[in-house]
């Protein structure tokens, strides 16, 4: 007689239950590419308030989406922000120096309006009253 040995059988514990999700089947990749090609917006706000005095309140906004899909929606932010872009950043450059260019020259024009006040009030001719003689 020919015998097989039965082995023990190993109960299946919930740890070892596969999770059934609405995305199974799908891996990051997949989620992450349908999240960035519609976007997702995430909204809220914070209230701090003290018998009934609002003390703080925080608006927190979260957009998450592709460039693309920014671009599509007119979010274009990061073209404009010189910390990001070598465009922006030559144009924040550019604003500085004409900043400057502008305090030089109203420092330059009020000294030239000093400078023809003193001229005006040296060439008016004096207020003598005691020159003039009494009839």
């Amino acid at each position: 007689m020919n015998s097989t040995p039965i082995l023990p059988t190993r109960h299946q514990t919930n740890s070892s239950r596969g999770i059934t999700t609405s995305t199974q089947g799908s891996n990051l990749a997949d989620i992450l590419e349908r999240v960035l090609d519609k976007g997702v917006v995430i909204a809220g706000d914070i209230s701090i308030s003290i018998a009934s005095t609002e003390l703080i309140h925080i608006r927190i906004r979260l957009l998450i989406s592709s460039v693309d899909k920014a671009k599509e929606m007119g979010i274009n932010w990061w073209e404009n922000d010189p910390y990001l872009s070598s465009k922006a950043q030559r144009l924040s450059e550019e604003n500085q120096n004409l900043q400057h260019r502008l305090e030089n020259l109203e420092a330059q024009i009020k000294l030239l309006k000093s400078a023809n006040n003193v001229e005006e009030e040296t060439n008016l001719p004096a207020n003598n009253n005691d020159s003039q003689v009494n009839d």
